[in-house]
């Protein structure tokens, strides 16, 4: 799995699965944090902290990643999608699983700098195409400007649930889909909008009666539909 590609969090947003994920609380600036075997360091803080970060959310975030053994960089967000940071949901598996685990509990301002051993990047096989080689031991340093609800949130649910009836019909997630279509302003093909919503219900309409339920889309568990 590679660092986040693009923001496909917001243009395909019930597209998203989600993946067992651990949490590790962070320090007081200066401090540490171990996540299994990995070390978080807050290098900043900043005095308003809120929200922190949880599974589900949307982040904006810049990161550069270095392999621990030369210290060479093999990925920078910076120099990608024309510099403009990134956007993923947390805890879902968009990013590595150290990441993920990593960038709980971050506010928005925050600064991390964090160790991520192979179990929890890209283990023995390592990455070729991104020059990860086996057994690497990456280091990511982060800056989180934006800490949003993701799309798997209640507020979100309500949102796409025109008529209130705690279930989303195709009509609703199309009208959805065109709105965050012209939200992030990119060109697509006519055809990107039919195909994203077939595979939309053909992903989370798992009894096929044609409406994806509150059950079928809520897939965070700390959310209460």
């Amino acid at each position: 799995r590679r660092p986040p590609r693009s923001d496909m969090g917001r243009a395909l947003p019930l597209l998203l699965l989600p993946l067992a994920l651990l949490a590790a609380p962070a320090r007081a600036e200066g401090g540490t944090a171990a996540a299994e075997e990995g070390q978080i360091e807050v290098l900043h803080l900043p005095e308003a902290c809120s929200p922190k970060s949880k599974k589900g959310d949307l982040l904006n975030a810049h990161y550069d990643g270095f392999l621990a053994s030369d210290g060479s960089k093999f990925y920078c967000s910076r120099t990608q999608n024309e510099g403009h940071p990134k956007w993923f949901v947390l805890g879902v598996g968009q990013v590595i699983k150290g990441l993920d685990i990593a960038m709980m509990n971050m506010c928005p301002g925050e600064k991390r700098k964090v160790t991520i051993p192979p179990s929890l990047a890209y283990g023995q096989q390592g990455y070729a195409q991104g020059k990860i080689p086996p057994n690497a031991t990456l280091i990511f340093e982060i800056e989180l400007y934006a800490v949003n609800k993701g799309p798997r949130s209640v507020e979100a649910f309500n949102q796409i649930d025109k008529d209130g009836d705690k279930k989303l019909s195709e009509l609703e997630i199309s009208q959805y889909l065109k709105e965050e279509f012209a939200r992030d302003g990119k060109k697509r093909h006519p055809s990107a909008h039919d195909e994203i919503l077939a595979d939309i219900f053909k992903k989370n309409d798992h009894d096929g009666d044609g409406f994806i339920s509150a059950k079928e889309y809520n897939v965070y568990q700390h959310d209460e539909l």
